[in-house]
């Protein structure tokens, strides 16, 4: 989501950088101490090369940011130019007005930098909650479970990978980009949810055409309409998954119902093979609603165990956001 207008300068700075940077060189550069840098600068290069970096990177202007996000980021920028400069910079007066006369459109991009260089770009709903669902803006959750798979690829390579309630697609696209997983099956149940979906696969460079690939060595990529309610065991028979995996997907007691019934019957599947590793991420917003869910598994005889935290985080989620992976043994 993009920040609000009182957000935090140095947080919205970072945001912008790991959302819509290519360059990996401000990867690191220390946002906190902008002011200082910018003291230190005798000429508007180093507020040039930002501008070039972020709102004039070429996946920027090529998949815009919301227009709220970079009006936001601009202003915050211009504030810490006048801090410790008295002459303004044309070009970041140029870019402000651009955004400031521009309309907010119903969907926009966010564009991740993924740690090989490669970048998931993904087409959202400016709004939290759009079409009666919340699956069409990417949550922390998401985020987190893609940080845990980029390190732990082996997880994924080679095998078949079933996402419950894909949403917009950010977590499958970079295990798809980045895991060599040998296909992929991502899934929804709304109509408007996998539309866009659809969209986001196309849009990073797959097809759902079985023997065309737009990379070489991508994994077949399909596209799953998938009601937890309705489900049967032979139709989750037909994916043949080695791992299953879900992100915030915990928001409510009849979802997490839902959910733990897909998994049984996700168990049922391959009685005489390998039942496949299971992954759920989630945000702990509410330890009740965390507690029904183990509560559940237990009762419907899903063991479970806490995944470590891992070491890096990659994009750009609530700092102090707890969240955590469930590994399950279906």
């Amino acid at each position: 989501m993009a920040p609000e207008e009182s957000a935090g300068t140095a947080h919205l700075l970072r945001s912008f950088e790991h959302r819509y940077l290519a360059a990996r060189a401000l990867r690191s550069f220390p946002w906190q101490s902008l002011e200082e840098k910018l003291r230190d600068s005798s000429d508007s290069e180093l507020l040039l090369g930002i501008l070039q970096k972020t709102v004039k990177h070429p996946l920027c202007v090529k998949h815009p940011p919301s227009v709220k996000y970079a009006r936001c980021f601009l202003s915050e920028l211009i504030k810490k130019h006048e801090a410790v400069h008295t002459e303004p910079l044309d070009e970041l007066y140029e870019a402000l007005a651009e955004v400031l006369t521009a309309e907010e459109p119903t969907q926009c991009h966010r564009s991740y930098l993924l740690p090989s260089g490669d970048s998931v770009t993904l087409s959202e709903s400016t709004a939290i909650i759009s079409h009666g669902t919340t699956g069409l803006v990417t949550w922390d959750a998401a985020l987190y479970l893609a940080e845990w798979a980029i390190e732990n690829p082996a997880a994924f390579a080679h095998r078949t990978v079933l996402e419950l309630g894909s949403g917009a697609g950010f977590t499958g696209l970079a295990i798809c980009k980045t895991c060599h997983p040998r296909a992929y099956i991502f899934s929804d149940c709304h109509s408007h949810v996998l539309e866009q979906l659809q969209g986001n696969v196309l849009l990073n460079g797959f097809s759902f055409e079985p023997d065309i690939t737009a990379n070489s060595g991508s994994p077949t990529v399909m596209l799953a309409q998938l009601d937890w309610d309705d489900v049967t065991v032979p139709q989750l028979s037909a994916f043949q998954s080695d791992v299953v995996i879900a992100a915030d997907v915990l928001y409510c007691p009849e979802i997490i119902l839902s959910l733990v019934r897909v998994l049984q019957r996700l168990s049922a599947c391959r009685k005489d093979q390998r039942a496949p590793d299971a992954y759920v991420a989630f945000t702990i917003r509410n330890p009740e609603t965390c507690q029904l869910f183990t509560t559940e598994l237990g009762q419907a005889g899903i063991r479970w165990e806490a995944v470590p935290c891992h070491d890096q985080k990659l994009f750009p989620y609530q700092e102090h956001s707890e969240m955590a992976i469930l590994k399950l043994t279906l």
